[in-house]
């Protein structure tokens, strides 16, 4: 075990072991949702001395501005790691055009397993291009999502390329959630209160006026309007 700090000025108080990578593996592409998911994911890849590579491939996110401030906080930290980081397009019609009819499904649900496979088949291709044998996500990292789910997804993924493997490693595990947290609060990394798309938005508001909570402030209602009808 180790507690040496895998990069400057961001020193862990929490014990990693190595992880346990694939044979003959020296870097990873990482698809990323998110710097507060990622960020861990990032530092433990790094520490284990692999190269890495990061993907941001998310047009479920919404609005606009929202993806922005999630990208940026993701970029912030890349670049603190010296890690090179990788803006996909972002293209909201098509990941609309793909989950509709699915507007209702719950979080976990049919939608959120389209939504992976857009995502991480975009990231294995680009994995594929660039001449990586092994790509991974972050998708799984939260609580609030499945992760079973999100590895099946992975794994058909890479299965369109003979010499791809998606990393299903549990990266909640051995510590790895404290650390999430830990990293997240002394990186004052932006903590967004939904899940990204918007119908994530809808549901997480309906849940806060059930409870007399406020409502998120977002400019998603719009876009909900333009998805339903």
């Amino acid at each position: 075990m180790t507690t040496d700090p895998p990069f400057p000025d961001c020193p862990t108080a929490l014990e990693r072991r190595p992880l346990p990578v694939p044979k003959g593996v020296e870097r990873v592409l990482l698809h990323s949702c998110c710097a507060p998911c990622s960020g861990e994911v990032m530092a433990a890849i790094c520490a284990s001395g692999l190269g890495l590579m990061v993907y941001f491939y998310n047009p479920n996110i919404h609005p606009r501005d929202e993806y922005e401030i999630r990208k940026r906080e993701n970029m912030r930290f890349a670049d603190k790691l010296g890690v090179p980081f990788v803006d996909g397009d972002y293209d909201p019609d098509n990941w609309f055009a793909r989950v509709k009819g699915l507007e209702q499904e719950p979080e976990r649900g049919a939608r959120c397993t389209l939504c992976f496979d857009m995502r991480l088949e975009r990231a294995a291709l680009f994995a594929h291009d660039m001449g990586f044998a092994l790509f991974t996500s972050s998708l799984g990292v939260s609580r609030w999502k499945n992760m079973d789910q999100v590895n099946d997804c992975g794994h058909r993924a890479a299965a369109r390329y003979p010499d791809l493997q998606y990393w299903d490693y549990n990266w909640r595990k051995d510590g790895g959630a404290d650390r999430r947290i830990e990293l997240a609060k002394r990186e004052g990394f932006y903590q967004q209160e939904y899940c990204g798309c918007v119908f994530s938005l809808r549901d997480a508001n309906q849940r806060r006026r059930e409870s007399g909570r406020a409502t998120i402030e977002s400019g998603g209602a719009a876009l909900m309007d333009k998805a339903e009808n």
